[in-house]
């Protein structure tokens, strides 16, 4: 069983009238170690926690990001994004805030640059898409044996990632306004050049060769801004799958990461099999992830066999469908049957938003979500649910 992990990025709010509040550094010099010098910790640079959560900066100081260490089950991964997130909301309350796992801000208000040189690089290179941009992602982890496994990997799960949008949906307000999408962080997110599905690599080589194209371009600054859907991530032996928004119930954010180690397994599998990916085109994959961020599960996405519209309940199932034999070997598919089958049910973090909306306005929807953002038990079982773990080895 590999390993896996996932980096959350967390909304800072005003938790009474739901306003964002520039609390990160605050926080990131509370949240440091006992004998590490707070003073010496510099913007972008990560301070590591006992216990399994790591925290860092990001573009603005209204958010933070939480980061597991890796994984090797369910139960454990859960653990330690509830355990990211309770360390964050503590240390937000010092500072008479809370953390909210929104993908996008319900309410409008300026927002605040981390002081680094990279950062104000960006602002003086992107303008407004910088000074607009406050999305919180979810972005999962996962080992590969090589980069060579990685890019195969990355050319068998193009095709499928648009489901994990919609499944990940948490974002309908944008800056005070209703959206009309379920995850607008996607349409916000992908603003950026570098940003969005990719071409079938067929080989590391191409996949070093573009990389290098698009830098030397001086469209982007550096490798840190290849956005892909899903990349090599470039200090771990991992393929990062960047599409979800962050998840208001910290067990859909362990549900898809589980899903995300599946889809890895099983393009491997595919590779090692000499079975070549789909031959989908780009522009085919931006349709499905376009549908998946407008409808969520509310209607109907891109079939990821045939790409044409399909109950959103059946292209979700099928997915599970696609990745049960891996599941099913790792002791997982009930689990995922389950947790899959209580978001369609109860509905995404989107869906969820829209309840308070309806009752109170905007500062209901963030006040909602705190309360969510922390809920559940520490040990990481889920909620109402008994996990099936089975058997696992170090991948």
């Amino acid at each position: 069983m590999r390993t896996f992990g996932v980096e959350e990025e967390l909304l800072i709010v005003d938790p009474e009238s739901g306003r964002l509040l520039a609390l990160a550094d605050l926080m990131l010099a509370s949240l440091l170690p006992p004998k590490q010098d707070a003073a010496q910790v510099l913007p972008g640079q990560q301070p590591v926690h006992e216990g399994g959560a790591d925290f860092s900066y990001e573009l603005k100081l209204e958010q933070i990001e939480t980061q597991t260490r890796p994984c090797l089950d369910y139960r454990e991964l859960l653990r330690q994004l509830r355990q990211g997130r309770a360390l964050a909301d503590q240390a937000a309350r010092v500072h008479g805030g809370r953390v909210a796992a929104l993908a996008t801000s319900p309410q409008g208000a300026a927002t605040h640059l981390t002081q680094n040189q990279r950062y104000m690089t960006m602002q003086e290179r992107f303008g407004l898409t910088v000074r607009n941009q406050l999305t919180c992602g979810l972005h999962v982890h996962t080992f590969v044996e090589s980069p060579e496994e990685g890019v195969a990997v990355m050319d068998r799960i193009r095709d499928k990632l648009a489901v994990l949008i919609a499944l990940s949906a948490n974002s309908p307000y944008w800056n005070g306004a209703e959206t009309g999408f379920e995850s607008y962080r996607t349409q916000a997110w992908n603003r950026w050049p570098g940003s969005g599905p990719t071409m079938i690599f067929g080989s590391l080589p191409v996949y070093r060769r573009l990389v290098t194209r698009l830098v030397e371009s001086n469209v982007l600054m550096d490798e840190g801004m290849i956005y892909f859907d899903a990349r090599l991530a470039r200090l771990h032996p991992t393929v990062e799958v960047r599409v979800a928004d962050v998840c208001l119930r910290a067990e859909d954010a362990a549900l898809i990461a589980v899903l995300v180690r599946a889809l890895v397994e099983s393009a491997s599998r595919e590779w090692n099999d000499g079975v070549e990916p789909a031959p989908v085109p780009t522009l085919l994959l931006r349709m499905a992830a376009w549908q998946a961020s407008n409808c969520g599960l509310r209607g109907q996405l891109l079939d990821f066999g045939t790409f044409t519209p399909a109950p959103a309940a059946d292209v979700v199932r099928a997915l599970v469908d696609f990745v049960a034999p891996v599941l099913e070997e790792q002791g997982e598919l009930d689990l995922v049957r389950a947790g899959v089958e209580r978001i369609l049910a109860e509905g995404t973090g989107s869906q969820l938003q829209r309840e308070p909306f309806r009752a109170g306005g905007l500062a209901a929807v963030v006040e909602r979500a705190v309360e969510v953002t922390t809920q559940g038990d520490a040990g990481g079982e889920p909620a109402g649910h008994e996990p099936s773990l089975g058997r696992v080895r170090r991948g």
